[in-house]
């Protein structure tokens, strides 16, 4: 996929402050210090589309980004940041659970999980949510470059079995820095921007002919 447009669109904490569009969307979601806006500004090749902050768990709101005129882009808010007081960690995880089971245009969850480090509790409920709802998913191994590649299967052996991972959900191996797995990223959201039908053509076709 070629990016020729980024366009930041709206930040949202609601259903009703979702655009209202039938545009497919593509949200990333992952602990707060996992490298989530580093990976979106490598695979946009932007460098502050998303904003890198020193302390984890800053973005609080859910993040729409504009790509190409053709799809969203959803940054959800990291979880799982020690620091941030229950009640605020409660509001994020709702605000979450909202959008992935509400948002009809939701064509893929992308999970982002360190490679240095095994799943938490929180990726593991993030995985068993995505998988019993039967949301599309896919998991995306950040970090590949703080490691050596001989360790690469060690590592993913960990992730896999600690997540109990399908044995349909797709492993790509990232990393911000070099840019490793961004065209295989790419091939996989291609594959799962499949518009929806507008409300009105909908109706239509729910009409019998005569």
């Amino acid at each position: 996929m070629i990016i020729r447009d980024v366009e930041f669109i709206i930040s949202a904490v609601k259903p009703d402050q979702y655009p209202v569009t039938t545009m497919p969307e593509v949200a990333m979601a992952g602990r707060s210090n996992v490298g989530k806006s580093s990976l979106i500004n490598k695979l946009l090749n932007r460098r502050s589309v998303a904003r890198v902050s020193a302390t984890p768990g800053k973005t609080q709101q859910i993040n729409y980004f504009l790509i190409n005129n053709d799809f969203h882009l959803v940054d959800l808010p990291g979880y799982g940041f020690a620091k941030v007081p229950l009640d605020v960690k409660r509001q994020w995880g709702k605000m979450v659970e909202t959008y992935l089971s509400r948002r009809e245009n939701l064509r893929l969850v992308l999970l982002l999980i360190d490679i240095r480090h095994a799943p938490s509790k929180e990726d593991v409920e993030m995985y068993q949510y995505l998988a019993h709802y039967n949301r599309p998913h896919a998991i995306l191994v950040t970090k590949a470059d703080k490691i050596s590649r001989g360790n690469y299967p060690k590592h993913l052996k960990i992730i896999k079995q600690t997540l109990n991972v399908l044995p349909n959900t797709p492993i790509i191996v990232t990393s911000s820095e070099t840019g490793l797995g961004r065209d295989e990223v790419w091939d996989l959201v291609e594959k799962h921007l499949v518009p929806l039908p507008e409300p009105e053509l909908a109706a239509e076709a729910d009409i019998p002919s005569e």
